[in-house]
């Protein structure tokens, strides 16, 4: 498979199925369904490449009864041979073990990563606002690799176990069946270790988990806002701000390690008292010659419960990584169930658009602490072609009304209506193929200019991007930056607001749109970026069906009509001279931004 073919592959659908929050370790283990094939050769290899462990006991024993009872010296050339081929088998197996482990895990780690990637494409836009960005990257990466770390460890600990439980218990029954109850002892106590520290060992972790995510939100955070910062001499607060997540990430990490010390000192202690009362029984039926237990019957027993208690102690000692792995198990299930996403599939594709809008008593309520009515009973209908402005105070529902246009929120009441097409009953991804926004804060991401000018359209030639960015009013300065093949810096720091914006209006232009949502789009740069990119706009605009959300009087005043909002509610509808002439609320904000300083119309 080539590397195109490898990222055009559709990626697998199960993972989500597979997870259930109320039975976690069950879920951990239906994620490997797939790869039982992998893990069955993995086990095989695994077997073989431990056999010196389980071997060398017995053949000790073997050494030992042929030099006390001064047997032939060909049973030491035997034991020697067995053990030696032994070793040497242990390294083909390894390899074979490792390549089939990791392509289990690596298998399983990558379907996650897809699943999850394309689940996050599909969640509402609603999830993404109030769920931090920092939370969703840990659960991408993090959260993966946690549990690719979990299983790994696991599968060794448990492996081992299993391949020293069972060579010990089938070499002792040939030789001292008479022990096999007391190896037996081991198995139940391991069990009951285990479930009674489950508990306490999966809380310490979910509230380890919560002080990270916490402390990774206000990281992030901080990195965003270090200009704002600096700007406000506030490092010292920003600063207060990380250091107490850090330090509630240290006192949960304290806590949990101190559980994890507790579990691993008890069983320590158990195992080995086990050890020490086999070794003393062994030696005790071999001194008083009791079931014909020889000198090498001792070491044999010994050697094996020593390595079945370590193994055993190993597999306890997995219980805390399995937890951690159970809690990345469950925070990757909520995104992967989340049931608030976008649906599309089924509903009629949009072929081409025309541009008509109507919004027909449009409600839309967010529900936090209380209820706030951000639109209430909205109509307003827009002709293909037509600009039109909308305008208010703050938290009037300008944005809001732009993004149930684009199908970002959802209505309670009430529908957007393109083309007389109602959006909830078509594919969003296909109408919005004719849709372009330009917002307030430009949206550009490291690469060339060309990769951001041709983001989401195929197979742009060179060509129709220049042409685009001369329609932007932004060819000139490409140009002499060194042409489309420039970086632009992380999120464009290495342009102007202005010459940001500009590239994201190229954007909007490359990809031919019906209709146009401009929130804001002027509302962040200085009056000589404004007028190139108002300029930008005109040419954006033109044959354009255009909705533009704006405060300053300059952008809103040349549209065919405005819209005024008031508490989600339309207050005022008419050109700028009738909205003027009506002296109402429009009028208003005319006389402030007449007052205002030029910088602030």
């Amino acid at each position: 498979m080539t590397r195109r073919q490898r990222r055009s592959a559709p990626a697998p659908k199960r993972a989500g199925a597979r997870i259930d929050t109320q039975h976690l370790t069950r879920s951990f283990v239906r994620l490997y369904r797939s790869e039982r094939a992998n893990l069955a050769l993995a086990s095989l290899a695994f077997f073989i490449k431990h056999a010196p462990v389980w071997i060398a006991p017995f053949m000790s024993a073997v050494v030992i009864d042929t030099v006390v009872r001064h047997a032939s010296a060909t049973r030491l050339v035997v034991a020697g041979a067995v053990m030696a081929i032994s070793l040497l088998f242990n390294y083909p197996a390894t390899l074979y073990y490792v390549r089939r482990q990791s392509l289990a895990i690596r298998n399983v780690e990558a379907e996650l990563r897809r699943s999850l990637t394309r689940r996050l494409q599909e969640l509402s836009i609603g999830f993404h606002r109030r769920t931090s960005a920092g939370v969703l990257q840990a659960r991408v990466i993090r959260d993966v690799e946690t549990i690719a770390d979990a299983t790994r460890q696991t599968l060794d600990s448990v492996l081992a176990a299993t391949a020293t439980m069972v060579g010990a218990l089938t070499l002792t029954a040939l030789r001292v069946p008479q022990f096999l109850p007391v190896f037996a002892l081991t198995v139940p106590l391991a069990a009951l270790l285990i479930v009674a520290s489950r508990r306490g060992i999966s809380e310490r972790n979910a509230t380890f988990r919560a002080e990270m995510e916490r402390m990774s939100v206000r990281v992030a955070e901080m990195a965003h806002l270090i200009p704002v910062t600096r700007a406000h001499a506030s490092e010292a607060h920003e600063t207060a701000r990380v250091e107490d997540a850090v330090v509630g990430v240290r006192s949960a990490g304290m806590r949990l390690d101190l559980v994890n010390g507790k579990f691993g000192a008890l069983a320590w202690i158990g195992f080995q008292m086990l050890s020490i009362g086999c070794l003393i029984g062994a030696a005790s039926l071999a001194w008083s010659s009791t079931w014909g237990v020889t000198a090498g019957d001792v070491v044999m027993l010994s050697s094996y419960f020593v390595q079945l208690t370590g193994a055993v102690t190993g597999v306890l000692s997995a219980a805390p990584i399995l937890a951690r792995g159970n809690a990345s198990v469950r925070s990757i299930g909520e995104v992967l169930q989340e049931e608030s996403i976008e649906r599309n599939e089924g509903k009629t594709r949009v072929k081409e658009v025309a541009g008509r809008i109507e919004v027909k008593g449009l409600h839309v309520t967010f529900r936090g602490s209380e209820e706030t009515h951000a639109l209430d009973g909205i109509d307003l209908n827009v002709a293909p072609g037509e600009t039109v402005a909308i305008v208010g105070h703050s938290g009037s529902g300008k944005s809001t009304l732009l993004n149930a246009i684009i199908g970002f929120v959802t209505p309670d009441e009430g529908a957007v209506v393109v083309d007389g097409r109602d959006i909830s009953t078509v594919d969003m991804r296909t109408l919005r193929r004719f849709i372009a926004v330009v917002p307030q804060e430009s949206l550009l991401f490291e690469g060339t200019v060309r990769d951001n000018i041709t983001y989401g359209s195929l197979a742009v030639e060179d060509a129709n991007v220049i042409e685009a960015l001369r329609g932007a009013q932004a060819w000139a300065f490409v140009e002499e930056m060194g042409g489309l093949d420039t970086g632009i810096g992380e999120r464009g720091t290495q342009l102007s607001g202005g010459q940001r914006q500009r590239l994201t209006i190229a954007r909007a232009l490359i990809r031919k749109p019906r209709i146009l949502l401009l929130d804001e789009a002027t509302s962040a740069l200085d009056a000589e970026s404004e007028r190139s990119v108002q300029t930008a706009l005109a040419t954006l605009m033109r044959d354009r069906t255009t909705l533009v959300v704006a405060h300053r009087l300059s952008t809103v005043k040349r549209a065919d009509r405005i819209v005024v909002l008031g508490k989600g509610r339309v207050l005022e509808i008419g050109s700028h001279e009738e909205l003027i002439a009506m002296n109402g609320a429009y009028a208003r904000m005319a006389l402030f931004s007449a007052e205002a300083p030029p910088e602030e119309r």
